[in-house]
C-alpha cells in the first residue's frame, strides 16, 4: 500500500507527509506542480514528482508504479478574495482538475480518496456551530469550487464504488511543533501568518479587512485549528477507509473562534512586539463569522485535537517563522 499526497510540497500537504511518516507508513509519493509549494519542503523520505493532477498520463503511471491505494488531495487554490476577481481559474485549478483526478483514480481502481474542502461551502451560516447538516450556500468562487468537487466525489461514490472522506476545514494555521515544515508561501493572506510576519518586521504593517461586521469587536470571527490536529483527521480518515467505512463528510475545527482583533493581540502577546494595524475595507467573498460543530469527525474518526489553544498556535507560527528566516538565509 501506498498514499498519493497532491500537493504535499504546501502548507498542509508537506506536514500531512510528516504525519503519515510519523505514524509508520512507509511508501508516500508527493505530487505538486510547485506553483506555491516547495521541494525543500517534502520530507525526504518522500518521493516527489513535479507535475499536474490533471495529467492523467502522469498520475496513472505513479498509481501502478508505486501501487497507490489512497490519494489525500490538497492541490488548489486557496485566497476567497483572489476567486472572486478569476472565478474562472478556480473552477479549473479547484473544480475541473480534481475531476480529472477523480477520474484516473477510478479507472485506476484507486479505493480510497480524501479531499481537503472548506468550511467556505457553508457560506455566511447564522446557525453556529455550523454542522455539515447546515445548508450549503457559498458566498465565493472559491467555496463553490470546492463544492462541486464534493458532489464529483458523491456521485463518483454512488456509480463507481469509490469510498471518499472530505474534510470541510475552517481556519489552519500554526506549524510543526518540531520546527519541519510551516507555511512558506510567498504573499500569504491567512491571518497568523500575517501577522506573526508582522512581529518580525517581515511586513511594515498589516491591514485588517472590515470592522463593522455584526460580532462583538465588528471584525471577523473564525475557527482557528492547528494544521498539526488537522493533519492528524487525515490520517484517521485513512485508517477508517482502509478499514471499509463508509463515505464520510465532516468538519475540522475546534467549536470556538477569535475575531481577528483577538488573534493580532494574541500575536503582540507571543512576540512581545506591538506592531502597526491599520483598517480597511471589507474583502469581497469574506462573511462575519464561521465556527465549526466538529462532533462528527470526533465520533467518526475519533479525532481528538491536541493543541486547542490560540496563543499555542500563535507561539508555534512564530517560531516557524523564525526558523524559515534561517532555511531561506542558508539557501541565499
Amino acid at each position: 500500500m501506498a498514499v498519493l499526497v497532491t500537493g504535499g510540497a504546501g502548507y498542509i500537504g508537506s506536514h500531512m507527509v510528516w504525519e503519515l511518516l510519523d505514524a509508520g507508513e512507509q511508501k508516500i509519493v508527493v505530487l505538486d506542480r510547485l506553483s506555491s509549494g516547495f521541494d525543500w519542503a517534502v520530507a525526504p523520505e518522500a518521493r516527489l514528482v513535479v507535475g499536474d493532477v490533471a495529467d492523467r498520463e502522469l498520475v496513472a503511471g505513479i498509481i501502478r508504479e508505486h501501487g497507490i491505494d489512497a490519494i489525500i488531495h490538497f492541490a488548489g487554490s486557496i485566497i476567497v478574495e483572489e476567486s472572486v476577481a478569476d472565478p474562472l481559474a478556480y473552477y479549473e485549478n479547484n473544480t475541473s482538475k480534481t475531476r480529472a483526478l477523480i477520474e484516473t483514480a477510478v479507472r485506476a481502481g484507486v479505493p480510497n480518496f480524501i479531499f481537503s474542502s472548506t468550511a467556505a461551502v457553508y457560506g455566511g451560516s447564522r446557525l453556529e456551530p455550523v454542522a455539515e447538516d447546515a445548508s450549503t450556500m457559498p458566498e465565493s468562487p472559491y467555496g463553490l469550487s470546492k463544492l462541486m468537487s464534493e458532489w464529483m466525489l458523491r456521485d463518483a461514490a454512488a456509480a463507481y464504488g469509490l469510498r471518499y472522506t472530505a474534510l470541510r476545514y475552517f481556519n489552519v494555521a500554526g506549524a510543526d511543533p518540531k520546527g519541519r515544515t510551516g507555511q512558506a508561501t510567498r504573499g500569504a493572506t491567512h491571518l497568523i501568518k500575517v501577522a506573526s510576519e508582522t512581529a518580525l518586521g517581515k511586513r511594515p504593517s498589516i491591514a485588517v479587512f472590515g470592522n463593522d461586521y455584526p460580532t462583538p469587536d465588528g471584525t471577523c470571527i473564525r475557527d482557528y485549528v492547528h494544521v498539526s490536529d488537522l493533519v492528524a483527521a487525515h490520517r484517521l480518515a485513512l485508517q477508517r477507509l482502509r478499514a471499509g467505512a463508509n463515505s464520510l463528510v465532516a468538519n475540522c475545527g475546534y467549536g470556538h473562534g477569535y475575531s481577528v482583533l483577538e488573534v493580532i493581540e494574541a500575536v503582540r502577546r507571543a512576540s512581545g512586539r506591538d506592531f502597526a494595524v491599520t483598517m480597511g475595507p471589507r474583502r469581497a467573498g469574506d462573511v462575519a463569522s464561521v465556527i465549526a460543530n466538529a462532533d462528527l469527525a470526533r465520533g467518526e474518526l475519533g479525532w481528538a485535537p491536541r493543541r486547542d489553544d490560540l496563543d499555542l498556535i500563535v507561539r508555534d507560527a512564530l517560531e516557524w517563522e523564525r526558523v524559515l528566516a534561517t532555511k531561506n538565509s542558508a539557501r541565499s
